[in-house]
């Protein structure tokens, strides 16, 4: 919790905030490598692999330049960006960003329970609520490279909350995705990945 507050306090004390500036149509021609994982649109068919479309463009030039950098691995992600500039980051961000991400649906049963752990967090774990950095909506903060969840694959948002929980990924700020997802079962993950999923 004091690592979510900490890193709170410091986006909110940034006086001035710098938008990503990409081209559109530029990234929409430098996309067509992405398309085979992540759909034309950014629209993913597989569940292996992230819907981008409507994501924040700041972060997903974040994670472009994290796969670079070797801050976040993935060896497939780290061939595919090795080649990318500055702008060819910001190009294929402002493309993504600009689509749309096709809605997920959930039961009203897994609604109800995922709502309450989402909204709520857990007081007895001192877990922190979802909807305090990913919003009641599921649709993050840009200043703070919060991303955008909701409308995801079920199966991806799982993946990376496993993956936080392992310590396999560990590119979040002061450590507040792996400090939550430490304390969620595999009931927990599962409940929330779908329930996230559905949020739009």
């Amino acid at each position: 919790m004091n690592k979510l507050l900490i890193a709170l306090v410091a986006v909110l004390s940034f006086s001035s905030f710098v938008q990503a500036q990409g081209n559109i149509e530029a990234g929409k021609s430098k996309s067509a490598a992405c398309a085979a994982c992540h759909g034309d649109d950014g629209n993913s068919p597989s569940n292996l692999y992230p819907k981008l479309a409507g994501q924040h463009a700041t972060y997903l030039e974040k994670q472009l330049q994290q796969f670079k950098n070797g801050e976040r691995a993935n060896a497939i992600m780290a061939g595919m960006s090795a080649a990318l500039s500055e702008q060819d980051m910001q190009d294929l961000a402002a493309y993504y960003a600009n689509n749309t991400a096709d809605p997920e649906t959930v039961s009203s049963e897994i609604a109800a329970l995922g709502q309450k752990l989402y909204m709520g967090g857990d007081l007895d774990r001192k877990m922190a609520a979802c909807t305090a950095c990913h919003g009641p909506r599921g649709n993050g903060l840009e200043l703070a490279k919060f991303p955008k969840i909701s409308s995801q694959h079920p199966a991806y948002i799982k993946a990376q909350l496993e993956n936080f929980r392992s310590k396999v990924r560990a590119n979040d700020p002061n450590g507040m995705m792996s400090d939550v997802a430490s304390k969620l079962s595999d009931a927990d993950i599962e409940l929330l990945a779908n329930y996230i999923g559905a949020l739009h």
